[in-house]
Formats: C-alpha cells, structure tokens, sequence
C-alpha cells in the first residue's frame, strides 16, 4: 500500500544576497572599488546586433573570470 509522504517543509525563509554575503567581505570592498567601463564602454561595436544570439554582457563575464582567478578556478 502505498502512502503519501509526510510534508516535510514547514516553512518559508526570504533571503537575499546581501544578507548573505558579510559587509566585510572582500568582494564588497571590489565591487565599490571597481568602474569597469573601461570594458563595457569599447565591446558593444565588436558585437553582431542582428546575426546570432545575443552576447553576454562583457563586464559580467569579465566579472567571473575574475572572480575566478580570486578563489583559484581555472
């Protein structure tokens, strides 16, 4: 016989990411350091705007792979 389970979830929690990320953390002190227009500003004539899918946003993956090289990704 089969039963139904019983509802394991009793509750609902609201997060974001500022809550979660501590005011001291070296990646908050980066982001108000940084003005990253030095990428964004020159990259939008090097992209297609009617040929193929859009392209990502240039400061963001230059973001990650900089958040990358911080913590050791390769």
């Amino acid at each position: 016989m089969l039963r139904k389970p019983a509802p394991s979830q009793t509750g609902l929690e609201i997060v974001t990411l500022e809550e979660l990320v501590p005011k001291d953390h070296l990646l908050r002190r980066i982001g108000a350091a940084e003005d990253l227009t030095l990428i964004h500003d020159p990259t939008p004539p090097l992209h297609c705007a009617d040929n193929g899918r859009p392209a990502p946003d240039s400061t963001l993956m230059f973001k990650a792979q900089f958040l990358g090289y911080l913590v050791g990704i390769r």
